[in-house]
């Protein structure tokens, strides 16, 4: 099974790193081949040109890369912290980028962008890990848990992957060694339940 991991901090010693290494450790031990792309180490450009809008445009070699990298993923891992409800924005312009038309969704025939799109990602699984210094009470009764809605009904949803499961981690400020290991034990738990050991390729 190929699997995408995708992290988005700037922070190489964060939280969210640890996160990532835990991911990628764990999905090779169960055999799966990794695919990881650090977005801030690799430089990565979140600002989508006019030129790359249609269906049909000319990518430039790296997003081709990451089009060509999550269009073959069997599974996909995204890691990131919450920033004012949302992605950071390098990670925002990945997905500007890289689920793009014809790689991650298309609209039927006669319909001009007005329709619900088909999903064409063959991803069967997604994973996304948030860390957050948000009680979870409050993101969800006062913010409304919005990377909730954007990664499961505005991404994943929407782009054909059936199965979709979020953890966030919470409050990362305060927590101690301790927890954070126990922490990080809980996403050995959650790779290992969706992208388990002896599971075939798709």
């Amino acid at each position: 099974m190929k699997v995408l991991v995708i992290v988005a901090h700037p922070n190489k010693a964060s939280f969210n790193h640890a996160i990532a290494w835990t991911c990628s450790k764990t999905l090779s031990g169960n055999g799966h081949e990794v695919i990881v792309h650090d977005l801030y180490d690799e430089n990565f450009d979140p600002l989508l040109p006019f030129g790359e809008f249609t269906k049909d445009a000319a990518l430039p070699p790296q997003i081709k890369r990451h089009c060509d990298e999550i269009s073959q993923a069997d599974g996909i891992v995204i890691v990131h912290p919450n920033w004012w409800g949302q992605p950071p924005a390098i990670l925002k312009g990945w997905v500007d980028r890289v689920i793009r038309p014809g790689v991650a969704y298309e609209f039927l025939e006669g319909d001009s962008g007005e329709g619900v799109p088909r999903g064409l990602l063959k991803a069967h699984s997604a994973v996304v890990l948030n860390t957050s210094n948000t009680g979870t009470t409050r993101e969800k009764t006062v913010f409304g848990d919005p990377l909730q809605l954007i990664w499961e009904n505005c991404v994943f949803g929407l782009c054909g992957v059936p199965t979709f499961h979020r953890r966030m981690f919470n409050i990362v400020v305060t927590s101690n060694e301790v927890q954070r290991r126990e922490w990080l034990s809980e996403v050995v738990v959650i790779i290992n339940r969706f992208f388990p050991k002896g599971a075939n390729n798709q």
